[in-house]
């Protein structure tokens, strides 16, 4: 993958590498921060290769506290949880900065101001293979710089499987975890989208590889009401539909990274926990299928749930697809505001 490009292009400037936990109150301005980390012993990965001075860049809303609200962001999101996801942050929601220390950061790997392919050491002449353990202990190592020494998980999509990960990997740490949108492993259907997105970028690095990427998984992320909803008839000449995915994929190639997308893509399909392992998780979990999702079943939401011995499943109604729990949320925030106050 060595001829791949990695621009980092962050949401906001970035500040100064802040090597002091963040302290930042409720009321200031949301900022980007970035810490150093594994700076005098390295994060070994799970592929054997040492990493050291790993970069996290990451956002906190709230007054520190030592339990706080982790949210994990999904596959092409950032730290900037007031820029994406408005219906779950705010006073009386269930990111509330009032009430809470909520943290997310940019993971390892990512391309939103942490270390990402281009920053990490190769192996065999190509990008180190990451794991979702991998994000996960890097994910620890903030938390512990953060003074964070109990955290509630909340993620959606790709952060819905890494929640498994860290239920996994950091038991001792998680009191609650809500995992929207999301199964404990890859299904043949998920991991072939990703094959066919990959090979794009392979066959048209810098650039043109990852417009296409975008377009299929776009795809998977709505479904055919949505579509038919959303993108009927014409624009400016061509189906909305061309339109629409032409605009996504050029929205992604201005401010994501092709190698980040390959390695973040990779470490979800080869995450592939068996049932016994889930079976080991006491963590009291609320997962969230969505009704129309193509891309991750309800079903397959469910029956990963029902491994868990403390898992209590619910269901969002909406024609979106798998991005409802970003653009049609519907009464979700209040259930997942009485699981985390439970």
């Amino acid at each position: 993958m060595t001829a791949l490009t990695h621009p980092t292009i962050p949401t906001m400037p970035l500040s100064a590498p802040d090597d002091t936990p963040e302290r930042c109150q409720a009321e200031e301005r949301p900022r980007l921060r970035v810490a150093r980390l594994f700076r005098t012993q390295p994060l070994l990965l799970d592929c054997g290769v040492p990493v050291s001075d790993v970069r996290l860049a990451y956002h906190t809303y709230g007054t520190p506290q030592e339990t706080a609200t982790l949210v994990l962001h999904a596959l092409t999101g950032t730290s900037a949880v007031h820029e994406w996801w408005p219906d779950f942050l705010g006073e009386g929601k269930p990111l509330d900065p009032t009430r809470d220390y909520v943290v997310c950061a940019n993971v390892l790997g990512g391309c939103a101001g942490s270390s990402g392919p281009a920053d990490l050491p190769t192996l065999n002449g190509q990008d180190a293979p990451l794991t979702l353990r991998d994000l996960a202990r890097a994910g620890r190592a903030l938390l512990e710089h953060l003074g964070v020494k109990r955290v509630r998980i909340v993620g959606g999509s790709m952060g819905g499987m890494l929640a498994y990960a860290w239920l996994l990997e950091c038991p001792d740490l998680v009191e609650k975890a809500v995992i929207i949108g999301a199964p404990a492993r890859h299904s043949p259907w998920a991991i072939g989208l990703n094959t066919a997105a990959r090979s794009a970028i392979r066959a048209a690095p810098g650039g043109e590889g990852l417009k296409v990427a975008r377009q299929i998984a776009m795809l998977s992320y709505r479904s055919p009401e949505s579509f038919a909803a959303t993108q009927s008839g014409q624009r400016q000449g061509v189906p909305a539909i061309t339109s629409y995915l032409h605009h996504q994929g050029e929205k992604l190639h201005a401010r994501f990274c092709e190698r980040t997308y390959v390695a973040l893509t990779g470490a979800m399909d080869a995450f592939q926990p068996s049932d016994a392992e889930l079976r080991t998780i006491r963590t009291p979990v609320l997962a969230v299928g969505i009704s129309s999702d193509q891309l991750y079943p309800a079903a397959e939401v469910q029956a990963s749930a029902a491994l868990l011995p403390h898992a209590q499943y619910v269901e969002l109604n909406s024609i979106h697809g798998h991005d409802a729990f970003l653009m049609d949320a519907g009464d979700l925030p209040e259930q997942v505001s009485a699981f985390l106050k439970s």
